[in-house]
């Protein structure tokens, strides 16, 4: 940033010399240029917030780098210009000091908007893909794939976009010249320039509007799916990175609903960022061309009822008009980013309670439970509603403030223009100019009413998005910093914990086991009470329970698998169930069939290649005797079964246990089981005894 501020720097000063040397107003018995001397001014300006833009954020960098780039070219042609250097071929695009201008004031806005702390807030979760620093292979068409950066593919985009909207507002200012021109031909009735202007001007530049519009669809849509693929990814793999997906189910605080703060949340924050960024910049870029024609009108504008003139007096009114409708639109809607945001979770969880209730189907059936899910589906929908009024309560009144702001609106200019077209100030087409380049100010200046509920949806969507990155943080530091429960690999046989203490979230310690061994190559099991913590204690060892401290010694490279009493059956075929987490091509066709097989499922291993919702079409006891087959497959080193067999009667259970003997001898099973019949298919026996102070301990009993 530091070469580019220079660079300007020098434009600017190229500027203020040559408008030092030639000009046409006597100041300080000086010939100078006010008009370029103020360009290499705000130059200046530029320059030093280009320096200390190095600072800001990656997102923002991106648009000071091109306006720095863009005023340094401008700025010297526009001096170039001056001292008759320009090619007289290329006299209609010298760029305009108000080019220049406008571009300055791009980079100064870009530059102070860094410091407000939502635009903050935004910008940490944008810079999230610029700064990403995976390759890419981008189709290039004639020239094949080519690889390249996210960040510098994703750059390139948001500058090439950013250059096509800077192309658009020019083309809509030529046209507002051709507007004037044409009225002008009108009321002269001037047939010749009429069907002249129409014919040359305006079919040329709409040509290069409408592909201008086109090129801009295709790339803002390359951006927008290039960006939540990459954040998608991002966000899912936090998610489900080293037991997340646990971990955030457990803190609470922003973790509701994780699976639309990545469908929708994202999304939606891409297609707003995007929006947002780009469409100011455009109003910002059409406020600064439109406000120069409205001050450069010839006629002179005196304040009514009075003999003052007010050098560009219809771009005062549609500064102070614009100022007092944001006013009091904020006044009006700003409650509705906390509505917009409530709504959001209200929805979220209607939904989920919906699809939970899909998935308990059979549960609620057997239970004869509907009228209970009704009460509470009415409950959720309830909450929804209540808000859902609330919202509509307060766009009312928004919406009538922006109803009459909208009305006025057009007739405004006509008002303050129309007396001095009676008086033949102006021409037709001026006033029409006038007319139209008032509209464009206002609009711009307007940006915020029009859109008011739309920023509200997206503040709230920018805090929902906010509040789970950092509920992904804190799981992903959860158990993971000093005092925590250490896993270490050690090249002793057996399983052993030392100065182990399992506590609940809220902090009450429930399990202390200072010296404990599971022994290896045999079977154990684990019994004790409800509520005991023996599942909390499997998953101390299993590595996801973060709550605690102490030390848990593996055997060196040893693979440990938990079996829990509900099975996870995810969608797919059959195969894909079975041979879960490892890829359904990991394993034969017969290999499958064949622990399946094992597993008891005989009549299921001609099914595998069938895609069917497994986890409603199996039993409790079938899809516990299919993570069975999953431990088959994988020849675990310990296999930890929690209460994995409990859904099975007393024969299949021992049936399962003798075969798991029997076809994984090199695996030690620890298992929760609270049936007498368990003991006698364990060699060793682990209680977890209460002591005085409530805590469990568990301890080998034989």
């Amino acid at each position: 940033m530091k070469f580019l501020g220079l660079a300007v720097a020098l434009a600017a000063i190229v500027c203020i010399v040559a408008g030092a040397a030639k000009g046409s107003v006597a100041v300080l018995g000086l010939s100078v240029d006010p008009t370029m001397i103020g360009v290499g001014l705000v130059g200046l300006a530029l320059a030093l917030a280009t320096v200390r833009a190095a600072r800001i954020s990656t997102f923002l960098r991106i648009f000071s780098k091109l306006f720095a780039v863009e005023f340094t070219l401008l700025a010297l042609a526009y001096a170039a210009g001056a001292y008759g250097l320009w090619p007289a071929a290329l006299s209609e695009a010298l760029p305009p000091a108000s080019l220049c201008v406008t571009i300055a004031v791009f980079g100064l806005i870009v530059y102070g908007i860094s410091f407000i702390p939502v635009i903050r807030q935004i910008t940490r979760l944008a810079d999230l893909y610029f700064d990403a620093t995976e390759d890419i292979d981008v189709p290039t068409g004639l020239f094949g794939i080519r690889r390249m950066r996210e960040r510098h593919f994703a750059t390139g985009l948001i500058m090439t976009l950013v250059l096509i909207n800077q192309l658009q507002v020019g083309i809509s200012v030529r046209l507002s010249f051709f507007n004037r021109d044409w009225f002008n031909a009108i009321q002269n009735k001037d047939q010749a320039a009429f069907w002249s202007l129409l014919l040359t001007v305006f079919l040329f530049w709409a040509f290069i509007a409408i592909a201008s519009n086109l090129i801009e669809y295709f790339f803002d849509a390359v951006l927008k799916i290039n960006w939540r693929r990459w954040l998608t990814a991002r966000y899912s793999g936090v998610w489900l990175n080293d037991g997340g997906i646990y971990r955030m189910g457990l803190i609470g605080d922003g973790a509701d609903n994780p699976d639309q703060r990545i469908a929708e949340d994202v999304r939606n924050f891409i297609l707003d960022t995007y929006s947002y960024s780009i469409t100011l910049i455009q109003q910002i870029s059409t406020l600064v061309s439109f406000s120069l024609i409205l001050w450069a009108m010839p006629a002179e504008f005196v304040f009514p009822g009075t003999n003052i003139v007010v050098p560009g007096l219809p771009f005062w009114v549609a500064l102070a008009y614009s100022t007092f409708g944001t006013w009091i639109t904020h006044l009006i809607g700003r409650p509705l980013v906390r509505l917009e945001f409530a709504q959001e979770r209200y929805e979220a969880d209607f939904r989920f309670s919906l699809a939970r209730l899909r998935e308990y189907a059979e549960q609620v059936a057997l239970l004869r439970g509907e009228r209970s899910e009704l009460g509470i589906l009415g409950g959720h929908f309830r909450d929804l509603v209540a808000n859902y009024y609330r919202i509509v309560k307060r766009v009312l009144k928004l919406n009538t403030f922006i109803s009459f702001y909208g009305q006025i609106s057009p007739i405004l200019p006509y008002v303050i223009i129309a007396p001095y077209y009676f008086l033949d100030k102006v021409t037709l087409g001026q006033m029409s100019q006038v007319a139209g380049a008032f509209g464009r100010v206002e609009g711009a200046l307007s940006f915020f009413i029009d859109r008011y509920r739309s920023v509200a949806r997206y503040k709230a969507n920018v805090d929902r998005l906010q509040t789970f990155s950092e509920a992904l943080d804190k799981a992903g530091t959860l158990g993971k910093t000093p005092p925590h429960i250490e896993e270490r690999h050690q090249s002793q046989q057996d399983l052993t914990l030392r100065d182990l203490s399992l506590r609940l979230p809220d902090g009450r310690e429930i399990v202390r086991a200072p010296a404990l061994g599971f022994k290896s190559g045999g079977a154990t099991l684990v019994t004790g009470p409800s509520g005991s913590g023996k599942s909390t204690l499997f998953r101390a060892i299993a590595g996801i329970w973060p709550y605690g401290q102490g030390v848990v010694d593996l055997p060196q490279n040893a693979r440990v698998l938990l079996l829990p009493q509900r099975p996870y059956v995810p969608s797919g075929t059959l195969k894909t169930a079975a041979t879960y987490p490892a890829p359904a091509d990991t394993y034969s066709d017969e290999q499958v069939r064949e622990a399946l097989k094992l597993a008891r499922l005989a009549p299921l291993a001609d099914r595998i290649l069938e895609d069917e919702n497994w986890g409603q079409r199996l039993s409790g006891g079938e899809q516990q005797r299919l993570a069975i087959a999953r431990a088959i497959l994988d020849k675990p080193d310990w296999l930890f079964l929690d209460e994995a067999t409990s859904a099975l009667d007393e024969k299949l259970e021992a049936e399962i246990y003798a075969m798991l003997r029997q076809h994984l001898p090199a695996t030690s099973i620890v298992s929760i089981g609270h049936r007498s019949t368990l003991i006698a298919m364990h060699d060793w026996r682990v209680e977890m005894n209460a002591g005085d102070d409530g805590v469990f301990v568990p301890a080998a009993t034989g």
